[in-house]
């Protein structure tokens, strides 16, 4: 775990799938929690880069640790 110096310059591997209701499910295994949303893929991206952002700046202003971006996506 790290304390990031500045939410914007975090990159985060994304789940991406198709949710049930049609809209594109963002999700980041790094940050518990942290899902969107979007009609597209695209917004869907864009909606989960900020929630990111909104999430890592509450950890720092909390005084708490973000942790690193470690996972690994295999197939089985």
């Amino acid at each position: 775990m790290t304390k990031a110096k500045s939410p914007t310059n975090s990159k985060r591997q994304v789940l991406l799938y198709p949710g049930e209701d049609g809209y594109f499910v963002a999700e980041v295994p790094s940050l518990p929690g942290c899902i969107s949303q979007g009609k597209t893929r695209e917004e869907a991206l864009i909606n989960i880069e900020e929630a990111i952002d909104l999430y890592i700046e509450v950890l720092l202003d909390r005084g708490e640790m973000v942790a690193d971006d470690l996972v690994e996506v295999v197939l089985v």
